[in-house]
């Protein structure tokens, strides 16, 4: 059985990612930035839990607060301090306290900065009105997941083990098409062959679309077997550290139609091209267009129903984004997918999926299982 050893992975340097944000500060004219976001805290701060506020002060001022509630004391001193970040860290076992506890740390700060896509719009009245009364509150967007888009070697490795674990997955479950399981047992299988492997969890609800169901870009796995004639969709991912990966596969049970199989040649050869074309300076829209052509030229270009990729790393969809009207321009570091699609009603669905690393040379791909068209 393969295994995994996380503790051979290249380790991130968390420690340097809250004086990056820092020198952000003052541009979006904030003297401190109040973190909301769940994913973005553990990111600064590497802590894994599930509820937290964290206070970034400008670079030189008072100290980092991390604020947590009485579940996530313990825990979070023990996972700051393996990440080599500095914090105060307070408990607050109700939000009356934790209110407290910010309003205090908080009460000289002029330009309160938000996360305008993290806080609603009861938390804006409640921090307006009665935690900061005295601040002025500007909405920030992107300062933290902007940080985000570029990993390091340790986000990689993370991602790339994340990868290799669905992989293997795959390879062990793949032959199980041809018994005529359920789409809900396929994924089913999956997700446990991965957490055998040692990922957390899935990286999202595991797609398994057979016949029909394939021309749903995101079916969810359900009762219908698998038969004879059918293109079987797989979308799935494993989860490690808080790190996704995210690939899919379309494979052909028995015997395909003619349409059939130039719809998968037709995906395949558009995705390769998507590959080929990511690179540092690329545009994410010429990406794109480098799939979107290939279908376009063949006359199904209203069947590739959604854009070509997305950027992954600790949210499974996150910046850039690879489609049509993306507006990125790609960078060593980036972490995107590659998956064009067909989706024909009458005849199933095509896609194929990579996840792939911007290198400064060009790109490497990171989910690695074969692209075979037939069991």
């Amino acid at each position: 059985m393969v295994t995994f050893d996380r503790k051979a992975l290249a380790p991130m340097d968390v420690a340097a990612r809250v004086p990056r944000l820092q020198a952000l500060l003052g541009e979006a004219g904030c003297d401190a930035l109040l973190v909301t976001s769940i994913t973005n805290i553990r990111y600064l701060t590497g802590f894994s839990g599930s509820a937290a506020l964290v206070a970034v002060p400008a670079a030189g001022s008072e100290a980092m607060v991390f604020v947590t509630d009485g579940r996530y004391g313990d825990q979070a001193a023990d996972q700051l301090q393996g990440a080599g970040v500095e914090a105060r860290i307070e408990v607050g076992t109700s939000g009356a306290a934790q209110q407290a506890i910010l309003s205090a740390a908080l009460g000289g700060i002029g330009r309160l900065g938000l996360e305008a896509h993290s806080v609603t719009w009861g938390q804006q009245r409640a921090f307006a009105g009665e935690w900061f009364p005295a601040a002025e509150l500007v909405p920030t967007e992107g300062l933290v997941e902007d940080l985000r888009q570029v990993k390091d070697q340790g986000e990689v490795a993370r991602i790339e083990a994340a990868c290799a674990m669905a992989d293997t997955a795959l390879a062990a479950v793949k032959h199980r098409l041809g018994d005529h399981p359920t789409e809900t047992e396929v994924a089913l299988e999956l997700e446990w062959q991965m957490r055998r492997l040692g990922a957390d969890g899935a990286s999202f609800e595991t797609i398994v679309a057979s016949g029909p169901n394939g021309a749903r870009p995101h079916h969810r796995a359900g009762h219908r077997r698998i038969e004879e004639g059918d293109l079987v969709v797989i979308d799935f991912g494993a989860l490690l550290d808080g790190y996704h990966s995210d690939m899919t596969r379309t494979i052909a049970v028995g015997e395909s139609s003619p349409t059939q199989t130039h719809m998968w040649d037709v995906v395949l050869t558009a995705q390769a091209a998507g590959v080929a074309a990511v690179r540092p300076g690329a545009n994410a829209k010429a990406v794109d267009e480098a799939c979107r052509s290939v279908i376009r030229d063949v006359g199904w270009g209203d069947a590739f129903l959604h854009g070509t990729g997305h950027g992954v790393g600790l949210d499974i969809h996150e910046a850039p984004r690879v489609a049509a009207t993306a507006d990125a321009t790609l960078a060593a570091g980036h972490v995107v997918t590659v998956e064009p699609g067909i989706y024909l009603a009458e005849h199933g669905g095509v896609r194929i999926e990579d996840t792939v690393v911007v290198t400064p040379e060009g790109s490497r791909i990171l989910t690695r299982a074969p692209k075979d068209r037939s069991l």
